[in-house]
C-alpha cells in the first residue's frame, strides 16, 4: 500500500472504504491480489451494467484492437463511430420514436451535463437553470451548480450561480404538492424567479439517497416546462442503460425530454464515453464551439455498439432487471419488517435499490461489515444514510441471493451492536 499513500492524492475515496489491492475481475466479482473474491454490488458506480470483462464485449474489443482499429480520432469520422451511431439509432432511438441528434461532449457524465446546460442557455438566451434538492450531476463547476450536496458544492471554491433549487418529489413530505410550488413561481410575476432556460432532473437520485420521482410528478414537471417554454434535461448518466428496467429511466413515465445525458454504461465495457442527446431543432451550435480531445474513444464505440446489439435488441434484459429489482426490493422490505422500530426504509427502483438507516453512521457500518464478508456496496445520500445496491444487470440469481444474505447479516449485526 505504500506507493498509494506516498504518491496518490488525499482526495481518493473508494480505496479508503475498500482498502485492498484489486487485481482482476470477472462478471459480478472482483478479486484482490491475494485471490479473495468480492461480490460487486457497486459496478463502477453504474458503469458496469454488463459486468466486468463481459466476454461478448471483450471479444469485440480484442478483435478491433488486433486489427489496428483507430483508437483516437477526436470527432473525425471512423468506422467504429458510424457503427455505434447506426446501432444506437436502430436499437434504441427509432424503436422508441425518439428523434434525437447525438453530441459527443467528452469522456464522462459531467461533460454530458455541462454540454446540456450550455446548449440550453444558448438556445433560449436565458441563463437560469432549475435543479432539485438532493440532486447530483457531476464535479465540474456547472454540474456542481445544479447539484444539492453541500459538501461537494463547497469544494468548488467559488460561488455557484445561475441556478435555483426546487423541492424534489416527496421532499416536503406531502405538506405541499411539490410540483405545484414551481408552477406557482413560474406563473407569478412577483415570485422573483426568472424564467429558466431548463430544468435538470434525475428520475432516481443515485447519489442523493435513491430518492425516486413518481411517474405522475415527472409528467406534471414535463407539462409545466412545455407550457412555460422551459427545456427538460434528464440526467440518465447512472440510471440509464437499463438500470431501472427500461433503457431510459424516464420511459415508464411516458415523457420525452428535450435533452438526455448518458455516460457510464453507454460504453458497455467500462471505457469512457458520454452522450448528450438533443432534440433535433435544438442543434444550433456552430462547428467547434463545444469540443474536447476525448470526445469519442473508439474502443468504447465498439463495446458500446456490441452491448446495444447484444442486450437491447429484445426485451430479455429489461424483464430480468425488473424481476430482479422486485426481488431485491421484497428482500429489503423483509429486512425492514425484521427490524421494526429501527426506522429503516427501502428506496429506489429497478436494480438501483437501497436501505435507509436513519441512525448516524449506521449505513457506513453496514457497508464496512458487508466488505468484511466479501461484498462491495457504497453509501448514498447527503448524510451517507442509505446503503445502495447497484449490482450489474447480468448478475445471476445465486449472486443476488448471496449479496442479500450478506446485507441481512450486516444490517442485523450493526443494529444489534447499536442496541447494546
Amino acid at each position: 500500500m505504500t506507493i498509494f499513500e506516498d504518491l496518490e492524492s488525499e482526495v481518493r475515496s473508494y480505496s479508503r472504504v475498500w482498502p485492498v489491492v484489486f487485481d482482476r475481475a470477472e462478471g459480478s466479482t472482483l478479486y484482490s491480489e491475494d485471490g479473495k473474491p468480492y461480490l460487486d454490488f457497486f459496478a463502477g458506480a453504474g458503469a458496469l451494467n454488463y459486468g466486468h470483462n463481459n466476454p461478448v464485449l471483450k471479444d469485440a474489443l480484442l478483435d478491433y484492437i488486433s486489427r489496428d482499429g483507430v483508437s483516437h480520432a477526436l470527432d473525425m469520422f471512423t468506422v467504429a463511430k458510424r457503427d455505434f451511431l447506426q446501432t444506437l439509432d436502430d436499437v434504441v432511438l427509432r424503436p422508441r420514436a425518439l428523434d434525437y441528434k447525438v453530441v459527443f461532449p467528452g469522456p464522462g457524465g459531467a461533460n454530458a451535463v455541462e454540454a446540456a446546460l450550455k446548449l440550453a442557455r444558448e438556445v433560449t438566451g436565458r441563463h437560469q437553470v432549475v435543479s432539485f434538492t438532493n440532486s447530483f450531476h457531476g464535479m465540474t463547476l456547472g454540474a456542481l451548480a445544479v447539484s444539492g450536496n453541500a459538501t461537494k458544492r463547497a469544494a468548488a471554491g467559488v460561488p455557484l450561480a445561475h441556478t435555483t433549487p426546487m423541492p424534489y418529489d416527496g421532499y416536503l413530505d406531502g405538506a405541499l404538492p411539490d410540483s405545484r410550488y414551481l408552477e406557482r413561481l413560474l406563473s407569478d410575476a412577483g415570485s422573483g424567479l426568472d424564467r429558466p432556460a431548463a430544468v435538470v432532473v434525475e428520475t432516481v437520485q443515485g447519489e442523493g439517497g435513491l430518492g425516486t420521482a413518481r411517474a405522475e410528478w415527472l409528467r406534471d414537471l414535463a407539462d409545466l416546462c412545455r407550457r412555460h417554454g422551459v427545456l427538460v434535461i434528464v440526467d440518465d448518466v447512472q440510471m440509464g442503460c437499463g438500470r431501472t428496467g427500461a433503457f431510459f429511466s424516464f420511459e415508464d413515465a411516458g415523457i420525452v425530454p428535450d435533452i438526455v445525458c448518458l455516460s457510464k454504461s453507454i460504453g458497455g465495457y467500462g471505457l469512457p464515453l458520454a452522450l448528450t442527446l438533443i432534440r433535433r431543432d435544438l442543434d444550433v451550435w456552430q462547428p467547434g464551439v463545444h469540443n474536447g480531445t476525448f470526445r469519442g474513444v473508439s474502443p468504447a464505440f465498439v463495446t458500446g455498439a456490441q452491448a446495444l446489439r447484444t442486450y437491447w435488441s429484445d426485451d430479455v434484459l429489461e424483464k430480468s432487471t425488473r424481476a430482479r429489482g422486485d426481488r431485491v426490493t421484497a428482500a429489503l422490505e423483509d429486512v425492514v419488517a425484521a427490524h421494526r422500530g429501527a426506522g429503516l426504509q427501502v428506496r429506489g427502483r429497478g436494480l438501483a435499490v437501497g436501505l435507509r438507516l436513519p441512525e448516524p453512521g449506521a449505513a457506513s457500518e453496514v457497508c464496512a461489515a458487508a466488505f468484511r464478508d466479501g461484498l462491495l456496496v457504497e453509501t448514498s445520500g447527503a448524510h451517507d444514510d442509505v446503503v445502495k445496491l447497484l449490482p450489474p444487470l447480468t448478475t445471476s440469481d445465486d449472486e443476488i441471493d448471496e449479496g442479500l444474505r450478506i446485507i441481512r447479516t450486516s444490517v442485523s449485526s450493526v443494529l444489534t451492536r447499536s442496541r447494546h
